[in-house]
């Protein structure tokens, strides 16, 4: 009896330590996001945006393409988990086209979702991305 109790403490000892491992999936923001942005509610804007973590910074793209705009800065706040896009900065001095401040939901989930404020140009709206 003592034997079969102490194989079922050691059995769930180990999927205590070993299901965790399955979770994790790298960097929360790394990976491909789709979704769209815009001033209103009927006003929509097809986005998707790749974004890569390479160990030091964050990296990436908005429209993947010939029309592409590669990502200035972007920065995670891990203790409230939100995250500041800036992109297609023109010349030395100019403000960016493109400015996305949102917070990450669903940090659990593999299609986890980024949603906020979007600025592009003179545009203001709301954005939400999804992780496919």
């Amino acid at each position: 009896m003592a034997r079969r109790t102490v194989r079922a403490v050691c059995l769930w000892a180990l999927l205590g330590v070993a299901v965790p491992g399955f979770a994790q999936e790298g960097h929360p923001l790394t990976g491909t996001w789709s979704g769209d942005w815009g001033p209103s509610a009927t006003e929509r804007h097809h986005i998707t945006v790749v974004m890569r973590w390479d160990g030091t910074e964050i990296t990436g793209l908005i429209n993947p393409g010939p029309d592409g705009v590669a990502m200035d800065s972007v920065f995670l706040d891990v203790t409230n988990w939100t995250v500041r896009i800036q992109a297609g900065a023109g010349r030395a001095g100019e403000p960016p086209r493109i400015t996305a401040e949102g917070r990450l939901d669903d940090i659990g989930s593999y299609h986890r979702t980024l949603s906020g404020t979007w600025r592009q140009g003179t545009l203001t709206g709301d954005f939400r991305l999804t992780r496919d």
